[in-house]
């Protein structure tokens, strides 16, 4: 899907895995806890971003979060649901 065709309230590119890091993953399971704990510390220099994610849900009543990988269990998506409910 193209971002016009998602009807975005937001595109908030910063909470997305550095390219480093990402390329690093490649998706491989085998790596998704190491992934997770840098993905957490990248997204914990994020605080701005992460409140505004949050103002949006508090907003709009909920947050979609989109994400590209056909994996649905191992992907920046669930690090990142995960650190907006615990923050």
């Amino acid at each position: 899907m193209k971002k016009k065709a998602a009807y975005l309230d937001a595109w908030l590119k910063e909470v997305a895995p550095s390219d480093e890091l990402r390329k690093w993953f490649g998706h491989d399971p085998k790596k998704w806890s190491e992934f997770q704990k840098k993905y957490r510390v990248e997204l914990g220099k994020q605080k701005e971003m992460i409140a505004q994610l949050k103002q949006i849900e508090k907003q709009k009543g909920t947050l979609t979060l989109l994400f590209g990988a056909k994996d649905q269990e191992h992907n920046q998506a669930v690090v990142l649901a995960g650190v907006l409910k615990t923050k």
